[in-house]
């Protein structure tokens, strides 16, 4: 069945297939840390049970997050030694240590403290038990830190010399911080927080049309609203200050988003079209002229290379054109809702039928959105797996077709039964809080021991 397909591109979808999944998690955790450490200052700041009760409701979705992330991870980091041997032996001098560092610095922590978050509540004080959240919080977005910083650096490689086929490092500071690094770090981090605010405003939406009316879910509700509007404006301004930072390191990528085939001056911005290679046009094109050029280069004649600039380094078309569009399509829908409801909570504080069914609709938007973005940013990489290093056909193995093909099915499968696993438990945790009617779990009593003579009743 696989034996006519080549190795390389099945390698490639295979590995797709796990980045696609393994980064729906850690896109959750990183930011819902964060919110449950908000969910316990105000607990602290208030004295109201009702906070605690939304942290406990969301710690158990975050620690169902985390594993499912940490187990996902696993699965693709041995993809590195068995698909793409040519990766390390060229720039495992470089990833290495940054996922290592990863690792050490941040996963520990992460671990360490998660075991405070989830067991610790009647065992330490409320001030210990922030602090653990605080830290684990921390360690989400240290190892956001990391990992951005390598696919950054493949992305936007500096810091390095290349010595027999291997890259040395010249300045690890260069490195890390490399020319897309802050960009990218940015958006993501705002795409997570979006992510966990449309999660959060959704499944306590879910819960209101439920008529599940505890103050925990009208707090939840208001938080993941109230992010949401925050973000969306911040997330647009990062993403068009990331699109001129690609336009500079990675022109090709650009084209090829932008539909843009010929090199021109006053290029359009095309608003739909079917991109088409063999006559290097978009069929059905609506554009609307010299506006790509305006927020690209904030010129009306400005020029923007097409993919006729690079004949033989530019990434498929179609795949990047669509995927930005349902990326920017997304967002918009999410600054539209998050508006509006924030609009509407506070005026009548509370939503109406049509918000709620509305957020309850936009529960994984954030999934829809970072997946497009994610694949706008690892396809438009192509035909490179480091941008100008190394290619993505150097760093292949020669593992056979079949055997790869055989294995991207069991992972498919296996993938498609857990995201509908996670999503069942999600709402099966959210319809058990609501049956519970917020009230917090019975705390555990340690018996005492009954001493001779001591009536039972004395214990």
């Amino acid at each position: 069945m696989f034996a006519s397909v080549d190795p390389v591109i099945l390698a490639r979808i295979q590995f797709a297939a796990n980045i696609t999944f393994h980064i729906l998690f850690p896109t959750i955790s990183i930011s819902l840390a964060w919110v449950l450490l908000f969910f316990k200052l105000r607990y602290g700041k208030t004295g109201d049970e009702s906070w605690m009760n939304a942290y406990r409701v969301w710690v158990k979705i975050f620690a169902l997050t985390f594993a499912l992330g940490v187990v996902s991870g696993i699965t693709m980091s041995f993809q590195f030694g068995t698909n793409w041997p040519g990766y390390m032996e060229t720039v495992g001098n470089v990833a290495g240590p940054l996922l290592a560092y990863e690792v050490l610095t941040a996963f520990f922590l992460e671990a360490t403290f998660l075991g405070i978050m989830l067991f610790g509540m009647r065992r330490v004080s409320n001030r210990m038990h922030t602090i653990a959240t605080l830290l684990v919080a921390g360690g989400t977005t240290l190892s956001a830190f990391w990992i951005l910083a390598l696919n950054s650096w493949m992305q936007t490689p500096a810091g390095f010399e290349m010595i027999d086929g291997r890259a040395h490092v010249t300045s690890w500071l260069a490195v890390i911080f490399n020319p897309s690094f802050p960009y990218r770090l940015v958006h993501m981090l705002l795409a997570s927080g979006l992510t966990v605010a449309f999660l959060v405003a959704g499944v306590s939406a879910w819960r209101w049309l439920r008529n599940d009316r505890s103050p925990d879910v009208m707090h939840a509700l208001r938080t993941g609203v109230t992010l949401a509007a925050i973000l969306i404006p911040l997330q647009i301004v990062a993403g068009d200050l990331h699109g001129l930072n690609t336009l500079h390191h990675q022109p090709a990528k650009i084209a090829a988003m932008e539909g843009i085939w010929k090199t021109e001056k006053g290029a359009p911005a095309v608003l739909f079209g079917l991109p088409n290679a063999r006559t290097q046009s978009n069929d059905f094109e609506i554009a609307i002229p010299k506006l790509a050029s305006i927020y690209l280069t904030h010129k009306v004649d400005g020029e923007i290379l097409g993919i006729d600039a690079f004949p033989d380094r530019h990434p498929p078309v179609a795949p990047l054109f669509f995927a930005f569009r349902i990326m920017v399509g997304v967002g918009l829908l999410m600054l539209a809702v998050s508006w509006l409801g924030a609009w509407q909570l506070r005026r009548q504080g509370a939503p109406s039928k049509w918000l709620a069914r509305a957020l309850v609709a936009m529960t994984f938007s954030g999934w829809i959105a970072l997946v497009a973005g994610w694949y706008v940013t690892e396809i438009g990489r192509q035909p490179y797996l480091v941008y100008g290093v190394l290619t993505t056909a150097q760093a292949a193995s020669k593992v056979p077709a079949t055997m790869i093909g055989s294995t991207l099915a069991m992972y498919l499968t296996l993938y498609l039964l857990l995201i509908v696993a996670y999503i069942s438990v999600v709402f099966h945790l959210a319809r058990k809080a609501g049956k519970a009617g917020g009230t917090p779990e019975p705390a555990i009593e340690t018996p005492q021991p009954v001493l001779p003579g001591q009536p039972r009743s004395a214990q």
